[in-house]
Order: structure tokens, then sequence, then C-alpha cells
């Protein structure tokens, strides 16, 4: 009977211990997207994750609004951008400037508390790292990055019919739900 229990305790031990290890990702090879805590998902683990905890998985969109509304998005993940658009042309880098959302950490603290799992996604994986980072130093203990963000990494193959696109991994493209409908319990609204 003993002999039984514990292999029984050992299985569950085990499986649980598999389970955690197959839905974390591996350090990213951008250096850009490492975290302070240094937990890693993909777009396709996040929502494995989120799916078998709902209540326990938070999914946070610290793209801009106009991202979140224009680009898509999950259908569960709140909009707390971490920065926003200038519209100031920067023409050296053929972008918009952005500016950071000072009131980034406190809008967060507002909807989650420090010990949720929370995984956080921006375009790619370099916005979501640095927000990962703010969360880590206000105190929140299970921040992950989505390294591979909502749209991906270019597709650097010339080759390729997607060259220069933003088609490889990413939430997107990983045939995991995504939505343009905005729900208001989950969008970005300034304080009136």
């Amino acid at each position: 009977m003993k002999k039984s229990l514990f292999s029984v305790m050992f299985a569950a031990l085990f499986l649980l211990v598999s389970a955690s290890l197959v839905l974390a990702a591996d350090p990213p090879a951008d250096p850009k997207k490492f975290t302070k805590a240094g937990l890693y998902v993909t777009s396709k683990e996040a929502y494995d994750r989120w799916s078998a905890d709902k209540d326990g998985v938070k999914i946070l969109d610290c793209r801009t609004p106009e991202e979140y509304m224009y680009v898509g998005h999950a259908p569960m993940a709140y909009n707390i951008p971490s920065k926003f658009i200038t519209h100031d042309f920067n023409a050296e880098k053929k972008e918009y400037a952005m500016k950071d959302n000072e009131a980034f950490v406190s809008m967060v603290k507002s909807v989650f508390k420090p010990g949720d799992v929370i995984m956080v996604m921006c375009r790619s994986g370099h916005r979501s790292s640095a927000s990962a980072n703010k969360l880590t130093e206000a105190g929140f203990t299970k921040v992950y990055n989505i390294i591979d963000g909502f749209e991906g990494d270019m597709d650097k193959d010339a080759k390729s019919p997607t060259f220069g696109l933003r088609a490889k991994d990413g939430w997107k493209n990983s045939k995991v739900p995504m939505t343009y409908a905005l729900d208001p319990k989950l969008v970005y609204q300034p304080k009136k």
C-alpha cells in the first residue's frame, strides 16, 4: 500500500515538474528580450497556460491602444500601454517616436496583484521585456515575457514570400484566438 502511494505521488510530482518545464520557453536569442525575472513563454505557450488556468494566468498587452485596436489582440488580453505614440516622426529611424506611460505600473497594480502570473505581450517581445522588468522592480514576482509578441519577428529570408514581414511566430501567426473586438473591461481607458 505504501509503495503504491509513493509511486502515485512520485508520478504526480514528475508530471507537475514536466508540465512546468514544457510550458516555459528557453531564454530568447535576442538580448533585448531578456528580463530580470528570466521567465519566458512563446505566444502558443502563453495561450496554453491561460487555457489551463483562466483565472490564474493573466495576459497583459502593453502595446499602444492603436496597435491593440487596429492590428488585433488576444481576446483575453488587458491593454495597459507601456508607451504611447507621440506622432513626432524620426526620419533617421523611419518611425514615430514613443514616450513612456508614466502611470504604467500603477495602472497594472490597479488590475493585478503582485503574486499573479502575468504574461506580457507587445509587438515583438522588446517592449514587453522592458515592461516585465518594470513590474518585477515594482514587486511583481511571476512576470513572463511573451518572447515572440503579437506580430512575431521579421522574416529575414530574402527567398521567402513573406520576406520583410512579421510572419515568424507571434500570437497572430500561432493559430491561437485573436480578435479586433474591443471589450470595455479590457481596453485602455485613461482616467477622465
